[in-house]
């Protein structure tokens, strides 16, 4: 018995040929996430029932990257690409499980959860068979056109239409919905009699209507919501698009861009109130930025949060890291692996922080390396300061208390741990515990060596 609701059916099995490029199409990058990602997002509703991916060209990648990042999402592989009705036809027993499909291609980045919406709603409220979605481009090259006929609609691909059917300008998006049963009697039905020698899903409509099914047609306002991407300068275009789309929403919101040409934001990241973006600024994927934050020209942001009133002061990257409150990073920093900077936290010139924890008001101000460490509320970390974190196999920790002053060119040879209110002295080498309020020397004796260089001079009195 089929399920209440509209499952997704999203076509993902194409090569992209005219990418040159060994990845799989639909996992090219578009804004720094996969082109599927996007067709994903937008059927990410509660208006769908269930969702599978036909996959084919580089199953195994493509497969892998649905497992880490859509759960839930079933996998179809079609094991030869024989075109739309091959793919959607090698899907049947999972399509069976619905009383509606809706199909969509894998490469239309630019479709919106609100389009697909209103075309699950347009098909349950005139009783169709078939709904799909037309639209009408300046250029409407490449595309099938939708053909009006006297039982209701024809499709002709590009390569299959006589001269006077391309001069038709509503073209086909490759968006429908189907009722399940008509649609898998219909799939038994068609050939592959054209120029491409595939199944085309379009035959479907044809015989649909000729057998006097009810199938309708709805018109997309925004054709570039239908732009497909086949191609390198495809990608391009597109790529601009989505990129104008997404900031216009987040400056509707109160995002301050210095030079909004420059910027680049993921469609994945949340920005709260009033935060401002210098130029040349890239924020991607799972991001959130906190209220009446800064970021600083040139910073790259990705898969981390920033707190509230943080300060990214320029040439800062920050991955899978937290930054809180009212910090200060940069110019010149770099923090990643799951770091954290506490409230008030300073990592300025020069510094690299990796997978350790930096307390409230802890300071890293320059020329320093902390990894896998922890550095206690309100500690100073001086100039030059290193963990030494790594010993050929294994990384070790350091652990820096409370209130602690680590004088300038310290080497913690980890694992080490520093304690609340001690100090380290410069140039020291520490490779021992330090109790809590102790001064750690850990340097070569001084020695002065008089007349050294009077001797070293040749007998003639020339330097070297």
């Amino acid at each position: 018995m089929s399920m209440p609701g509209t499952g997704v059916l999203v076509l993902a099995a194409g090569k992209g040929t005219r990418m040159k490029s060994e990845t799989p199409k639909v996992l090219l990058r578009l804004l720094d996430e996969p082109l599927l990602y996007y067709p994903l997002r937008a059927t990410d509703a509660p208006d769908f029932s269930g969702r599978a991916v036909v996959v084919g060209h580089g199953s195994k990648t493509v497969s892998q990257y649905l497992q880490n990042a859509w759960p839930g999402t079933e996998v179809v592989v079609q094991q030869e690409q024989l075109g739309t009705g091959h793919a959607v036809f090698t899907a049947r027993k999972w399509v069976s499980r619905f009383e509606r499909v809706m199909i969509i291609p894998g490469d239309v980045p630019m479709i919106t959860g609100e389009t697909l919406t209103r075309l699950n709603s347009r098909h349950l409220e005139a009783c169709e068979d078939c709904t799909f979605l037309v639209f009408e481009p300046s250029d409407p090259t490449g595309y099938g056109r939708v053909l009006d006929t006297e039982k209701g609609f024809r499709i002709v691909e590009e390569k299959d239409a006589r001269e006077h059917e391309k001069k038709c300008g509503r073209v086909n998006s490759g968006i429908y919905i189907f009722n399940t049963g008509p649609l898998l009697e219909q799939l038994e039905n068609i050939g592959r009699d054209n120029s491409q020698g595939e199944f085309y899903l379009t035959d479907v409509i044809h015989n649909l209507c000729e057998e006097g099914k009810r199938v309708g047609i709805m018109v997309c306002p925004d054709p570039d919501e239908m732009e497909g991407v086949n191609d390198p300068l495809q990608l391009d275009r597109v790529s601009r698009i989505m990129r104008r789309r997404i900031l216009d929403h987040h400056m509707k919101n109160g995002l301050k861009c210095v030079d909004s040409e420059t910027v680049w934001i993921g469609p994945g990241v949340s920005i709260g109130d009033d935060v401002t973006v210098e130029p040349f600024v890239q924020v991607w994927g799972r991001s959130d930025i906190g209220s009446r934050s800064r970021l600083g020209s040139y910073s790259i942001v990705r898969n981390s949060i920033l707190g509230e009133n943080v300060h990214l002061s320029g040439h800062v990257v920050i991955c899978d890291s937290r930054a809180g409150d009212n910090s200060v990073l940069g110019p010149f920093t770099y923090v990643r692996d799951g770091s954290e900077l506490g409230e008030g936290a300073f990592a300025g010139k020069f510094v690299e922080i990796k997978k350790s924890r930096i307390g409230e008001g802890a300071k890293v101000p320059h020329l320093s390396y902390i990894g896998d460490a922890t550095v206690g509320k309100g500690s100073n970390i001086g100039a030059g300061t290193i963990t030494c974190n790594y010993d050929g196999e294994r990384k070790n920790p350091t652990s820096i208390g409370e209130g602690c002053f680590v004088g300038s060119d310290t080497m913690f040879v980890a694992p080490v741990s520093l304690g609340d209110r001690s100090y380290t002295a410069a140039g020291s080498v520490i490779t021992k515990d330090v109790p809590a309020e102790s001064l750690a020397i850990g340097r070569a004796k001084q020695k002065n060596i008089e007349g050294w260089a009077r001797r070293k001079r040749k007998p003639d009195g020339g330097g070297e």
